[in-house]
């Protein structure tokens, strides 16, 4: 891992943070999508600074082709991927894509330009010359080159890094289908002709998310979801933060701020490999897992896709955080990830920062809440058989026990080891008191396991 990269990239997000007030998330997730490749959609209210924080953080990304358009119905394909070359359609013509990139057409004209400036007494022999040189280096062209439909696509996305389209649902239904395949494929299709798109990331602001449960609203769902990363702003609440950007903006009327830390094109693509080789051990596979089933537990929806394509947002996070290993703590960023409707992101955020940011922890509250269950059960029952009733509380508490055994063996440090101990004791009494209360001679749960395993 370079740590001049990582540094480039947190001097960029620190510079864009200094300028703006309670955007540090925004602002991570704007990092993120860049470094993983990923779409970001922003809502929030008029006037709360999302457009800005994309604008001043692309800002900074040199050597990136960017293009921005404010979406309207009025919209359409060619303000969007360009227009048709109709050159390319006459006989005999050439499109001005091929005499752009070919060198000796180039050099042709800048000859001829240069001899049209200096003039002179054999000017027009050699004007003559390099005009029917020209003429028939074109018709050459036209041979190999006419009637190839081509997009003039300069200036426009197609030919562009970073895209930022702001109010995309306010796209005419014309172009949603052109939209989502260069969301989602990075590619557009015209006239038979596909063309690649180089863009990293598209971003989107507005200040509503569609009604999809109306109909004629039903069709931007797909364009939502392509938007993999989402952000909900909120009006600046701290006094103190919004009175120290009030008084940065009135130091600096009238004057332009250039950014200072900036990223190139090839360093950005150089951190995008660097975070791809971040590590991903089971053990956070596994805690992704049970976050999952968790979550759809409380009626969220995940859908598999997005579960298994989770790893670059986690991967991305522990690069900024200086890791070449991806760490429990690192899945608290995937609210951005997960969420689709704002409603969910407290259920979301809660589950995440239990889960993960002391999973074992968390692990072990739930076997224990499972073990008091049990035991609650076995005193509920007193009327049933006595050994029917420690029969399968004992039953229960193996389960328990063999869990935590595991557990035991894989952890990776003493307090780790402690903790589970702990746990392991808690349950040996539980299954005391109970063998006590019905007075049965009380077998040791390791023992019980060694003699099951004997």
């Amino acid at each position: 891992m370079s740590q001049t990269l990582r540094n480039k990239m947190l001097a960029r997000m620190e510079e864009v943070r200094a300028q703006v007030a309670e955007r540090d998330e925004l602002i991570e997730i704007i990092a993120i999508a860049l470094l993983t490749r990923k779409n970001v959609f922003i809502l929030g209210d008029t006037g709360q600074a999302k457009s800005a924080v994309i604008n001043l953080f692309r800002a900074g990304i040199t050597g990136a082709n960017q293009f921005e358009r404010l979406m309207s119905k009025q919209t359409d394909e060619e303000a969007l991927f360009g227009r048709l070359d109709l050159s390319s359609l006459i006989p005999g013509g050439v499109p001005e894509e091929v005499l752009e990139k070919d060198q000796h057409y180039q050099e042709l004209r800048r000859k001829l330009e240069t001899a049209l400036q200096t003039g002179g007494p054999d000017s027009a022999s050699q004007l003559a010359d390099l005009t029917a040189e020209m003429e028939q280096y074109r018709k050459a062209l036209a041979e190999l080159h006419s009637g190839e439909p081509r997009i003039i696509t300069k200036g426009k996305l197609p030919d562009s890094h970073i895209v930022f389209l702001d109010e995309i649902f306010k796209a005419a239904d014309g172009i949603l289908n052109a939209l989502l395949t260069a969301l989602n494929e990075r590619r557009y299709t015209n006239e038979g002709k596909t063309i690649h798109i180089p863009a990293i990331s598209f971003f989107s602001a507005s200040n509503e998310i569609p009604n999809f449960a109306n109909p004629e609203e039903k069709i931007l769902k797909p364009l939502y979801d392509r938007f993999e990363l989402k952000v909900v702003t909120e009006y600046v609440e701290d006094r103190d933060a919004r009175l120290t950007i009030l008084k940065q903006k009135q130091a600096a009327q009238g004057t332009a701020q250039n950014p200072s830390a900036v990223i190139s094109l090839a360093e950005l693509q150089a951190m995008q490999d660097e975070v791809l080789q971040v590590r991903v051990p089971d053990q956070v596979n596994e805690l992704m897992d049970d976050v999952l089933c968790e979550l759809r537990g409380k009626g969220i929806h995940i859908s598999d896709r997005k579960y298994f394509n989770y790893a670059p947002i986690a991967q991305a996070k522990a690069w900024l955080s200086g890791r070449d290993t991806v760490e429990p703590s690192d899945l608290t960023t995937l609210c951005a990830y997960l969420w689709t409707a704002p409603e969910e992101r407290t259920i979301i955020q809660s589950t995440l920062e239990r889960m993960c940011n002391d999973p074992l922890k968390d692990r072990l509250d739930t076997i224990l809440a499972e073990a008091v269950e049990g035991y609650q059960e076995f005193t509920d029952t007193a009327d049933a058989p006595a050994a029917r009733r420690i029969g399968k509380l004992r039953d229960e508490f193996m389960s328990l026990y063999i869990t935590l055994s595991q557990m035991l063996s894989n952890a990776q440090s003493d307090a780790e080891r402690e903790k589970i101990n702990a746990c392991l004791e808690e349950l040996e009494r539980y299954s005391k008191e109970a063998h006590a209360s019905v007075q049965y001679s009380y077998v040791p749960l390791r023992e019980l396991y060694d003699l099951k395993t004997s």
